[in-house]
């Protein structure tokens, strides 16, 4: 991949066992670069390492942040290799790409390699990762640094006037949490619902 907005790339592999267990392409493309993050926070790609804890594979699949358990629809065999600039995850599934729609829950199959993935990732970021939210972010004066995710406050999933969306950069580990909890308070409530955001501390809020 080229190197458009790389704002941060991972250190030598630390985790050799983690590595073991991936597919050869993943695995060969942690070898040439263990993760990194492009688009000016557009694209995270997790790497073999203890540390950063938000840069770590490990975590997200098989720590204290797994994804399995914080969202039902993922599967524990599911390889969480990225997430976009929103928290919304990119899983393998059997070699398939699959993308964890974080606010309300839902994996949907993308049809396509990690090979391809990374391909349509490079040729057009903006539409394939939907990173409308960054640029107003960026366009208003915010940056995310590494290891930061956007929050929305009201939720896009939430139907509103989406001028009235507030985002704010917050710490990786925060917003996965927080699309955890917010997805299973959301999972029993029907389309069309009215709803009151109850905001007790932004990001952590409650429906």
């Amino acid at each position: 991949m080229n190197d458009e907005g790389l704002i941060y790339c991972g250190a030598d592999i630390e985790d050799p066992e983690i590595l073991c267990a991936l597919s050869d392409d993943h695995r060969e493309l942690l070898s040439q670069r263990n993760g990194f993050v492009l688009f000016n926070g557009g694209l995270h790609i997790r790497g073999a390492v203890h540390s950063p804890e938000w840069h770590s594979l490990r975590k997200v699949w098989h720590g204290d942040l797994a994804l399995h358990e914080l969202f039902p629809a993922v599967e524990e065999s599911d390889v969480p290799f990225g997430q976009d600039c929103l928290g919304d995850q990119f899983l393998l599934r059997s070699g398939v790409v699959h993308r964890l729609k974080a606010e309300y829950g839902k994996v949907e199959s993308l049809a396509m390699d990690l090979s391809t993935f990374l391909d349509r990732a490079r040729e057009n970021p903006v539409e394939f990762l939907s990173m409308y939210p960054l640029l107003q972010f960026r366009s208003d004066g915010g940056e995310i640094e590494p290891g930061q995710l956007l929050n929305a406050c009201p939720p896009f999933v939430i139907k509103g006037d989406a001028e009235s969306v507030r985002l704010k950069a917050t710490s990786m580990i925060e917003q996965i949490s927080f699309l955890g909890d917010f997805s299973k308070q959301l999972s029993n409530i029907a389309d069309g619902t009215k709803v009151e955001i109850k905001v007790i501390n932004w990001p952590n809020s409650e429906i």
